[in-house]
């Protein structure tokens, strides 16, 4: 099995444009091939990773999935995870924040501290969500994510094949980045795939209940999360955004 120590910049570079214009499934069914058992598909309950799921169970039943659980969740999201332990036989690995730093964090700053200010609202991230993804990624290779362009204006120059320098350089893998919302949906439909019940009631993203809404027809996709801030604003410090203008072309 190759590992990350045999991808240099230049190589990275090179996968980036060679998959640019590959489908889901061929991106997919490579990064399992090349790194399993050391990669991960990293969800947060939402319609494009199930899709991904899919993809990659069919590709490979023994795929390793794991979740991010602030403690903050919503009910239907449990509910999901569940519903993937029965349809696929996968066990959803939940990474929690470690416990003293949340305690100390709504003792000193409160429950809704992260709505003061967008300082705020990243200390929260960091507390609930980077530093758990940071121990859910240590020791593998790559992992799999479900990020759209399309989604906000911060994703707008995601590659399918990214190096994560937030992470020691292991290879991110966005293999729906130039996919629709429609095309998320369309296979979700053809294919019988469970989902997340809050997207039936006007939620297109979904996180933690406090910082997550349904939106109103019209609204952006993004606009239920942190609704509160200005839109460049809304990320959470798991996805780097990449330097404008540097997305591979196929």
């Amino acid at each position: 099995m190759e590992t990350k120590s045999q991808l240099d910049e230049v190589e990275v570079k090179e996968l980036a444009i060679r998959f640019e214009g590959e489908d889901a499934e061929t991106v997919i069914r490579w990064v399992l091939e090349r790194f399993h058992p050391r990669i991960a598909l990293a969800t947060s309950l939402q319609a494009e990773e199930m899709v991904i799921l899919d993809i990659a169970w069919k590709t490979n039943p023994g795929v390793r999935v794991f979740t991010l659980d602030t403690g903050r969740l919503h009910e239907e999201t449990y509910m999901i995870m569940e519903q993937i332990r029965e349809k696929y036989g996968i066990s959803v690995e939940s990474y929690f924040p470690q416990r003293q730093a949340v305690e100390a964090l709504e003792r000193e700053r409160g429950f809704y501290s992260f709505r003061r200010s967008v300082e705020e609202r990243k200390y929260c991230c960091g507390i609930r969500k980077v530093e758990p993804l940071g121990r859910a990624v240590n020791g593998l290779d790559a992992w799999i994510t479900g990020l759209r362009r399309e989604q906000a204006v911060t994703r707008g120059m995601v590659g399918k094949v990214e190096a994560d320098e937030s992470h020691g350089g292991i290879i991110k893998v966005n293999p729906l980045a130039d996919w629709s919302g429609e095309q998320v949906w369309d296979y979700i439909r053809a294919h019988d795939i469970p989902y997340n019940a809050l997207h039936d009631v006007g939620f297109p993203s979904i996180g933690c209940a406090p910082c997550t809404r349904a939106i109103k027809p019209g609204e952006d996709i993004r606009a239920g999360r942190w609704w509160w801030e200005m839109p460049e604003t809304k990320e959470c410090g798991l996805h780097v955004t990449p330097v404008e203008g540097h997305r591979p072309t196929s």
